[in-house]
């Protein structure tokens, strides 16, 4: 019997509080990415950075509304952050 690793929101959440991000409880994939991206300084951005690439470069499978709110609100803020913190 095979067992497959799933990142899901309760996941994702406990590692965004892990990096020092406030996520209320009960919040959605999306809420807590909103939440990660309204906290955003240099270190969170580095430790956030670090996180994501982790998720994805993992074997585990990332639930399709965790991948959709990195996708939509997380990735996409990430990248303006840190492009706008070098330039």
């Amino acid at each position: 019997m095979m067992h497959a690793d799933l990142i899901d929101q309760d996941d994702l959440i406990a590692k965004l509080r892990c990096i020092g991000f406030e996520v209320p409880p009960g919040a959605s994939a999306e809420q807590a990415c909103e939440c990660a991206v309204r906290g955003l300084d240099s270190a969170r951005a580095n430790a956030l950075r670090g996180m994501v690439e982790q998720l994805l470069r993992g074997n585990a499978t990332i639930l399709p509304a965790v991948r959709e709110a990195l996708d939509k609100t997380l990735l996409p803020a990430l990248a303006r952050f840190l492009q706008q913190r070098a330039g």
